[in-house]
């Protein structure tokens, strides 16, 4: 009975952890879809002042034009690179969390695993002995 109980308790267990590794392969797969498109902003934008050219040869108005461009395009390339690195930063974060939290849910599973053959084993020999007492028991009659 005390056995039941502990596989009944250690099962619980192991479903709320699943259920927890669940929901952080959630989170870390929405955060990599944020990452990705983080980086895709980055890409268009310093294609888009690497693409602008050279405003040398450009009248004075225009060349200034065209450097502000280029500087307000790599203002903004270099504040995502600082938002994709923060990102990244606290997307390892939770690939820890959720690492964390898949090796509690394999060992709690691992520990159940062990309760529940135990169990077996002990309902086994349980029969075994059952069927041994009453083989005895006929054994005994028959010989009387």
């Amino acid at each position: 009975m005390n056995n039941q109980h502990t596989i009944r308790n250690l099962s619980t267990l192991v479903e709320l952890r699943s259920n927890e590794v669940e929901k952080l392969q959630s989170e870390v797969a929405a955060k990599e879809s944020l990452r990705e498109r983080h980086q895709k902003t980055l890409d268009k934008l310093t294609q888009l002042y690497e693409s602008s050219g050279a405003s040398g040869r450009l009248p004075m108005a225009l060349a200034l034009n065209c450097g502000d461009y280029k500087q307000g395009v790599m203002a903004m390339a270099a504040s995502q690179k600082v938002n994709l690195s923060m990102h990244e930063a606290d997307m390892a974060v939770s690939q820890r969390a959720l690492t964390a939290a898949y090796v509690k849910r394999e060992v709690l599973g691992q520990v159940l695993e062990k309760h529940q053959h135990a169990a077996v084993t002990a309902q086994r020999s349980q029969e075994r002995k059952q069927h041994d007492e009453l083989a005895t028991q006929l054994w005994y009659r028959g010989h009387k």
